[in-house]
């Protein structure tokens, strides 16, 4: 699959302008490295927004969803460095989202990255999954690498005791699209995923567009 691993933790948050430059320098020089070094854990990627809220956008993939509930990442979260817990106090319109990798198709992944987020009717998850499979096919289309589902687990999602600002993503699932421009990503969305094409038994809660600004692999720190 093009996304390693079968877990993924998406976080989401805005920062007031006057912090930005700490707040980058914190995610670049620890936290990322910090978070990949986590047992279980296997590559971060860290975004900026092109359209859409909140500006800031993350995404971590790990072996298992189990390893997001586990002592190594619990022992982590509840014992944050000086510099995290100033930067964390910090996160506006907070999303976290602890989430199942539920499909990956295509080959690699892409420097602009689309994002919409859904929300799935009760019931009819399995019909909605299986739409949405269809739709996430790359194929032949230009300029589209892979797109993947991923799927919130309620319990895990939202909130935690060290982030408590954290807005939940609840049992929201997320589509994303990996590309090489930010028109074609823009397309493949309008005609497969928004408006009004967000599949049957789904309502859509937003969407938007990134940029990659790096990542991380566990096999760059070792």
């Amino acid at each position: 699959m093009p996304i390693a691993g079968k877990g993924m933790l998406l976080t989401s948050m805005d920062i007031d302008a006057a912090d930005e430059v700490e707040f980058n320098r914190w995610y670049d020089r620890e936290h990322l490295e910090e978070r990949v070094a986590i047992d279980g854990f296997l590559e971060a990627r860290r975004y900026l927004a092109h359209t859409g809220s909140p500006r800031f956008l993350f995404l971590y993939s790990t072996k298992t969803l189990d390893v997001l509930e586990s002592p190594a990442y619990r022992a982590r979260l509840e014992n944050p460095t000086e510099w995290s817990k100033k930067n964390m106090a910090r996160f506006k319109n907070m999303i976290r989202a602890v989430a199942r990798i539920t499909v990956s198709r295509g080959v690699g992944r892409g420097a602009k990255l689309g994002i919409v987020r859904l929300r799935p009717e009760a019931g009819h998850e399995q019909a909605l999954r299986t739409a949405l499979t269809k739709r996430l096919d790359p194929g032949k289309l230009d300029d589209i690498i892979s797109m993947h589902l991923i799927e919130s687990d309620a319990k895990l999602s939202g909130p935690t005791k060290e982030i408590p600002a954290a807005g939940s993503g609840a049992a929201d699932w997320f589509v994303l699209i990996d590309g090489t421009s930010v028109s074609a990503v823009s397309e493949v969305m309008a005609a497969r995923f928004i408006g009004t094409e967000v599949p049957a038994h789904a309502a859509q809660i937003s969407s938007g567009i990134y940029e990659l600004l790096w990542g991380l692999a566990k096999s760059d720190i070792g």
